[in-house]
């Protein structure tokens, strides 16, 4: 297939021709394009350095703290008020407890000490009771002696015999556990020398009341031949401050003193100073 044949159409050496070149734009538009490009690639310089600055550093997030106001202070003051109002609760009843402790303690060592006296009243008066019946049974053994020691005397005043002193001797044996009292002449307190006046009476022999003539009655007797029935004293003669009776094997029974009372103690303990008979 044959191409199309185009015409050619002859032109004139005066024509013009259209030129292929572009159009050159004013000045004021090509400063403008090229402030634009600049503009735009320090933009993009700085976005890439703020980029760059962001990767490097973290940010850090400020948060202002809020500004006290007249509500916010009442409130906090009010907090501190309900804060204190509360330990002084605490302080309180703490104390509170600490006095209820303290009472029941004070109740307890009460009840002890009072358990303690209604114990104590209990034994002394059972004591009281045990000391009135031996009290009973002495005074009743008494005036039995009594009754035998006068119908001994009245048969033989002037001579006793070997019963007397058995006479005396339970006589003084009936009133061991009696107290002593200075001045005291019975039925159940004594000194020294009124127990030894006492005794000897219940067979008829008269003595002197105290010990200092005590000492000078009768017939002086040696310690080492001492017998029953033998007045023993302490001091010297005539000036005794002490007075007993010697019941045998060692021991004799005095009115000793306040602490003792009538008791039999061991001639060893307490040596005497010397001795005289009576019967």
């Amino acid at each position: 297939m044959k191409e199309p044949l185009v015409p050619v159409v002859p032109m004139s050496h005066t024509a013009h021709i259209r030129s292929h070149r572009k159009p050159r734009r004013s000045a004021t538009s090509s400063i403008a394009v090229r402030a634009g490009v600049a503009g735009g690639v320090l933009s993009m310089a700085a976005a890439g350095a703020s980029a760059s600055a962001s990767a490097a550093e973290p940010v850090t997030q400020t948060i202002e703290l809020p500004t006290l106001t007249a509500d916010l202070s009442a409130q906090v003051a009010q907090s501190a008020a309900a804060t204190q109002q509360a330990a002084a609760n605490y302080e309180l009843r703490a104390e509170r407890d600490a006095a209820a402790a303290e009472a029941a303690a004070e109740a307890k060592k009460d009840l002890a000490e009072a358990k303690k006296k209604a114990e104590a009243k209990k034994k002394a008066a059972e004591a009281a009771r045990k000391a009135a019946a031996e009290r009973a049974a002495r005074n009743a053994e008494r005036a039995t002696l009594t009754a035998s020691a006068s119908a001994s005397a009245s048969t033989s005043v002037s001579a006793p015999s070997s019963g007397s002193v058995a006479t005396v001797i339970a006589f003084l044996k009936a009133q061991v556990g009696d107290a002593y009292v200075m001045g005291a002449t019975g039925p159940n307190a004594w000194d020294c020398s009124s127990l030894v006046q006492a005794a000897y009476k219940q067979v008829g022999v008269d003595l002197p009341r105290v010990s200092q003539d005590q000492s000078m009655a009768g017939t002086d007797v040696p310690l080492s031949d001492i017998q029953v029935g033998d007045i023993l004293y302490w001091g010297g003669k005539g000036s005794a401050y002490h007075v007993g009776v010697y019941i045998g094997d060692g021991q004799y029974l005095d009115a000793a003193n306040p602490s003792k009372g009538v008791v039999i103690q061991d001639l060893s303990g307490y040596p005497a100073s010397g001795a005289v008979r009576v019967l």
